[in-house]
């Protein structure tokens, strides 16, 4: 049996949220990357002078034909630097996110396995419970971490053209805006829709991960980092247009909208649908799936292959 199953939930939330963190920074420039392609709108019917009605989210910024195109040309508008645009408050996101999402789903866990222990029930590898276990931990951490994701955005889409922003004045922005205090949860309904992300990812996982445990009696750093990559794929590949609308909806409006705000994630994706097609729904799948297959991986290897002890985190490689 693996050593991460012996953790208290306390040791299970530090060593998932510092392995999040770390693998977060190692591919940062990749979530730049998505966010840009994300927001920038393609309009798929050309007007008479063969230019599209709607522009890039990036107004009179560039526009990014791939990922290679942006990564290319962020370095030329901003240097490198520019790939790590928002880091702080993205960091701050990821820890908060992990910390809440690890500490609430070991806790239901507890629970699950106490209610059954005084039910005299034998437990069961069974994808719907990690599933069900995972939703409770998602949910709670998506309420707790909305406004650092909304301010997040905010600071990822700011180049040189649009001006960059610290946390205070991407805060600061969105609080003296129409909608308040209320915009720092802009997206919460469709965060709380995509806890179906970290549901799919960790209850595929887990359960890909105990059927290898029970033939093979232990975990290796190249099996975790394969189970935890292919679970983030196929979680990424099912949820990804909530992806990509949340994003929409958390930036500022686009330009054809005549600064206009989304009401809601539903109409981003009819505002979608009806301007760049279907596929579009898909727009920063590759960065978005790469991200999430060395985010997943690496953040699940060091979860594995590292325990809290009394004196601080031990490893055992």
């Amino acid at each position: 049996m693996s050593t991460m199953n012996n953790l208290s939930p306390w040791k299970g939330v530090l060593s998932g949220t510092g392995a999040a963190i770390l693998a977060n920074v190692l591919v940062y420039p990749l979530d730049i990357v998505k966010t840009r392609l994300q927001i920038q709108v393609q309009k798929r019917d050309r007007n008479r002078d063969g230019k599209n009605d709607c522009g890039s989210e990036l107004e009179n910024g560039p526009q990014y034909n791939n990922a290679m195109d942006a990564v290319f040309k962020i370095i030329r508008e901003d240097g490198f630097p520019g790939l790590y645009s928002g880091l702080g408050s993205s960091l701050l996101g990821t820890a908060s996110m992990n910390f809440a999402y690890f500490y609430w789903s070991a806790t239901a866990r507890i629970l699950y396995g106490a209610m059954l222990k005084a039910h005299g029930c034998a437990d069961a590898n069974s994808i719907v419970k990690e599933l069900g276990l995972g939703a409770a931990g998602g949910a709670m951490a998506q309420l707790c971490t909305t406004p650092i994701s909304v301010i997040s955005t905010r600071q990822q889409m700011g180049t040189k053209f649009t001006g960059k922003e610290s946390i205070w004045k991407s805060t600061k922005a969105i609080l003296e805006s129409d909608d308040g205090w209320a915009g720092l949860w802009t997206g919460l309904k469709v965060n709380l829709i995509l806890v179906i992300n970290p549901m799919i990812t960790y209850g595929v996982y887990q359960w890909l991960r105990n059927i290898l445990v029970n033939v093979r009696k232990e975990l290796g750093s190249f099996d975790a980092f394969v189970l935890g990559a292919l679970s983030k794929i196929i979680a990424t590949i099912v949820t990804h247009p909530l992806i990509v609308a949340k994003t929409m909806l958390q930036s500022k409006s686009v330009t054809c909208r005549g600064g206009k705000p989304f009401k809601g994630f539903t109409e981003v994706l009819i505002f979608i649908l009806q301007n760049e097609g279907f596929l579009r729904l898909y727009k920063g799948l590759l960065p978005q799936i790469t991200k999430g297959f060395l985010v997943q991986g690496l953040m699940m290897l060091f979860k594995e292959r590292y325990v809290f002890s009394r004196s601080g985190f031990r490893s055992i490689f």
